[in-house]
């Protein structure tokens, strides 16, 4: 994170492709909402063979540019697409991006043809959860992981299907301008800022009835008392709950653990406040929940690969400025 580098994104349109996965890429990425202090790319889609590329549902796009446009794209975005088969060139544009360093994104069965093109080797992934088992077989050298929402490896993402492509996506414009520039683009998408790629893909255990209201209540509460040292037995008297109840129906409501919820809505407290405040990190470790700026410090190289001040030199200029 030595400085915003992600500018030019070019998406593919590949025979067979998937509209609303085509147009979660155009919606996070095509849209200029630098009026609103969000960040502007310049935006591509291109194709083999420009002119007509029909959709999964049947209809035709009309694609002008080929593909010479991403042989310097910041980011390559492949949406889902009907998988039986890849023209070449598509995929030599995929390997051509991977080996300069630039950013690569799948949305649900477009990691197929990552894996086609080989740059998933050695790599995790994911997909779908209905084509975990199929990516698996297919192709072993990569370790697929059916039960998170995306994967992030050495800037190759792979998304499961339609709206976990919003939480890559999102993912990627977090990691390269910060989380205030993305809650612009969540607040016009009108979707969720973040949510972790570890979170489940889908809960198969039923959601107990008349319970949302309750959670709701609790969640808010942990977002306005993270300074506090919270423990799911103090979260469950106030659910009313035994503490065993409150934890596992969290995560059946939440998706994830009252734990791992947590830090991540401290990691988000302390990004906006070293985006957006002078504050010294002990101040703001103090306020986030942290403790002291080590621990705040740990956390910040676990999940987002870089301490609490290499990411303020990244983004807290650039917003007060």
């Amino acid at each position: 994170m030595g400085g915003i580098v992600l500018r030019k994104v070019v998406l593919l349109a590949i025979p067979g492709v998937a509209p609303f996965e085509f147009g979660v890429v155009c919606e996070v990425f095509g849209v200029d909402r630098s009026d609103t202090g969000g960040p502007a790319f310049e935006f591509s889609i291109v194709t083999a063979d420009p002119g007509p590329v029909r959709t999964s549902l049947g209809y035709d796009m009309h694609i002008l540019d080929d593909l010479s446009l991403a042989a310097d794209a910041d980011l390559l975005a492949v949406p889902a697409h009907e998988i039986d088969h890849v023209d070449p060139r598509f995929l030599q544009a995929i390997r051509d991006a991977e080996a300069r360093g630039a950013w690569v994104l799948s949305v649900c069965s477009g990691a197929f043809t990552l894996a086609q093109a080989g740059i998933l080797d050695g790599r995790s992934s994911t997909t779908h959860w209905m084509h975990t088992d199929r990516l698996a077989a297919m192709y072993p050298h990569t370790t697929v992981d059916p039960d998170v929402l995306f994967v992030e490896d050495r800037k190759v993402v792979t998304s499961a299907g339609t709206a976990a492509g919003i939480d890559a996506a999102l993912h990627i414009v977090r990691k390269e301008h910060g989380a205030a520039a993305t809650n612009v683009i969540a607040r016009r998408m009108v979707v969720p800022p973040q949510r972790e790629g570890g979170q489940s893909q889908y809960i198969d255990s039923p959601i107990p009835e008349a319970t949302s209201d309750s959670f709701a209540l609790v969640a808010e509460w942990m977002l306005e008392n993270l300074h506090e040292d919270l423990t799911v037995d103090q979260l469950a008297r106030k659910a009313l709950m035994s503490s065993r109840t409150f934890a596992r129906r969290f995560r059946a409501e939440m998706g994830t653990t009252p734990a791992a919820w947590l830090n991540r809505q401290r990691l988000l407290r302390a990004q906006q406040l070293l985006e957006q405040s002078d504050l010294g990190l002990e101040t703001i470790a103090q306020r986030t929940g942290f403790g002291s700026a080590a621990v705040m410090r740990h956390h910040f190289v676990r999940v987002l690969q870089v301490s609490p001040m290499t990411y303020r030199r990244a983004f807290g200029e650039r917003e007060a400025g």
